[in-house]
């Protein structure tokens, strides 16, 4: 038996529609790998926020028509990577800071929470930036985490 992690990519245009198919391709192969359904929701919602700061961010919104966000899901006996990857306009994750949900709840204000709740939706998530040749945000989910 071998012991060779899988990859799995998708190279999808930059619109607001395809993140359905994005949730779906991650989705599938955390399914087929046996996480359950609620991790399964968290890792697509995961994704879901990350691709959406990649078109909203990185490309300052849809209408890009030549420009392409990577999605690379490999796949390891304990873990599952998820790699959202752009060419877009980068940031310092340093300078966002978290939150305080109380009082953003107080205010009831829209947006602003997609890397907190990546943060908290995944096990593990790092970051590499090299705004206008590769950005990178790496998800990492391991089966046994709840």
């Amino acid at each position: 038996m071998t012991n060779k992690n899988k990859k799995y990519q998708l190279k999808i245009p930059i619109e607001t529609a395809n993140l359905e198919i994005i949730r779906d391709f991650v989705a599938r192969i955390a399914q087929n790998m046996g996480f359950s359904e609620e991790n399964i929701h968290r890792i697509e919602l995961a994704v879901d926020e990350a691709s959406t700061n990649v078109i909203k961010h990185a490309y300052k919104g849809a209408g890009n028509k030549d420009k392409f966000i990577m999605v690379e899901v490999t796949v390891h006996k304990d873990r599952l990577e998820i790699d959202v990857i752009d060419t877009g306009t980068g940031f310092d994750p340093e300078e966002i800071r978290t939150p305080e949900m109380d009082e953003y709840l107080k205010k009831m204000k829209r947006g602003g929470l997609g890397l907190y709740l990546i943060k908290t939706l995944m096990d593990k998530v790092e970051y590499k930036f090299k705004p206008g040749i590769r950005n990178r945000v790496r998800m990492t989910k391991y089966k046994n985490a709840v």
